[in-house]
């Protein structure tokens, strides 16, 4: 039987981006770029010995292929690696089809269904198109963790498997959540980080990167590497952006989310209507712009100048990355009273509204106060024909708002508004 630790694939070894040791920036320099926006690192002690030693260092991200369509969200992390790209360090886009079909159960508080291996296909397919829009392709290698596992026998596995402690994986928290609430684990969902961690092992990752859910899933990585004589990689964490509403995470079920297949016209609508409390965590965790220039922009904006201006200084720039220049400078005009879908009014008008003590303030309500209907009667027309979009999705009359929440919100054709609920 193979040893599971010999079992590795160095495809990514024949696109070295050929870095001269000379060329590497110092290593106070490269950190001031790769800390940038980072949540968690672990550690930075060992980053800082394998930066010394002046090589292209093996950058590994795993993504699930779990849905189609990737949001800004999903950037974050895809924007950290792009970094170590610039830095000269050799990139790994490890799409999970093999993992996928396990299901990681991070953050449920139920056993995640598996997806069917077409599902999987389907996903990636989409995955790779995306992340070229961020990424150099000329300097990546996507790389598929079916290639090991399905190398691996049942005795393969089950000796991955005896590497940690029923204990050790309730350390998890999701996992000690449901055993404490008694809510059912499936013994399929422990091999998850086992899986995700050997990937590092077959990688010979140096760093692998994540979001903050992702931190046991990282570690495992790290503790497996040193289980099997390796040089354990480093831990870097991104954070979890929040959504347009400015609190829960960005999410397409939430319907807070700006997607990257989105069209110029929508990206636009969707930044421009983003609380002003975002504005520097957006500039941080999706511009490439110098913290320098972000620095001076956000200082502006302190000392008067329009939030408005720096969000659309941010979508002049998303915008041309995920889709061309012209198409960011084309993305707020519009010809006369009529706009194209997805566009905004270049004065829009901003409404604030109170929500007079109540929870919530549906729709028709809202339609009424924001004087973006004539009556009741108006708004449950427009509602019931589809014609209401709150930042840039068709919404029905169960729509609400709560107190805090900022929204543009188009009735109708022609009619457009800012609404805060206060």
């Amino acid at each position: 039987m193979t040893a599971i630790a010999d079992i590795r694939f160095d495809k990514w070894a024949t696109n070295e981006q050929g870095c001269a040791m000379s060329k590497f920036l110092s290593t106070e320099e490269q950190l001031q770029l790769i800390m940038r926006g980072v949540q968690d690192i672990y550690s930075k002690e060992d980053l800082i010995a394998k930066l010394d030693e002046k090589r292209p260092l093996r950058i590994k991200l795993g993504m699930d292929p779990t849905a189609p369509d990737l949001h800004f969200g999903h950037t974050v992390v895809l924007n950290k690696l792009r970094h170590f790209q610039d830095l000269g360090h050799e990139v790994l886009f490890l799409i999970g089809d093999y993992t996928a079909r396990i299901g990681d159960p991070s953050g449920k508080n139920a056993t995640r269904p598996p997806l069917t291996e077409a599902e999987v296909k389907a996903n990636a397919e989409t995955y790779a198109e995306q992340v070229f829009k961020i990424l150099d392709k000329d300097k990546t290698t996507i790389v598929f963790n079916s290639q090991w596992f399905g190398q691996m026998s049942a005795g393969d596995m089950i000796a991955l498997a005896s590497q940690l402690t029923v204990s050790r994986m309730l350390e998890r928290d999701d996992f000690a959540k449901r055993y404490a609430s008694q809510t059912p684990i499936a013994i399929h969902e422990f091999l998850y980080p086992l899986v995700q961690g050997y990937d590092s092992i077959a990688l010979d990752a140096d760093v692998e990167l994540g979001g903050t859910d992702q931190t046991f899933n990282l570690l495992m990585g790290r503790t497996l590497q040193g289980r099997y004589g390796k040089q354990p990689q480093v831990c870097l964490t991104m954070p979890i952006l929040e959504g347009l509403d400015g609190v829960q995470k960005m999410s397409k079920s939430l319907g807070n989310y700006i997607g990257i297949n989105d069209s110029a016209g929508v990206m636009y609508q969707k930044i421009l209507s983003m609380p002003d409390t975002l504005i520097s965590r957006y500039f941080e965790l999706l511009s490439f712009k110098p913290m320098s220039e972000v620095n001076d922009l956000l200082e502006q904006m302190a000392n008067g100048r329009n939030p408005q201006e720096l969000k659309k200084i941010l979508a002049q720039e998303l915008i041309e990355r995920f889709h061309d220049k012209q198409a960011a400078e084309n993305a707020h005009k519009s010809a006369g009273n009529r706009l194209a879908d997805g566009e905004l009014p270049i004065d829009l008008p901003e409404v604030q509204l109170s929500s007079a003590g109540a929870e919530r303030l549906f729709i028709t309500q809202i339609l009424n106060q924001a004087n973006l209907a004539k009556n009741s009667a108006q708004a449950k027309d427009m509602l019931s024909r589809g014609a209401v979009k709150v930042d840039g999705v068709v919404v029905d009359a169960s729509f609400a708002m709560t107190a805090g929440q900022t929204v543009v919100i188009q009735a109708g054709k022609k009619s457009y508004a800012k609404v805060s609920v206060g």
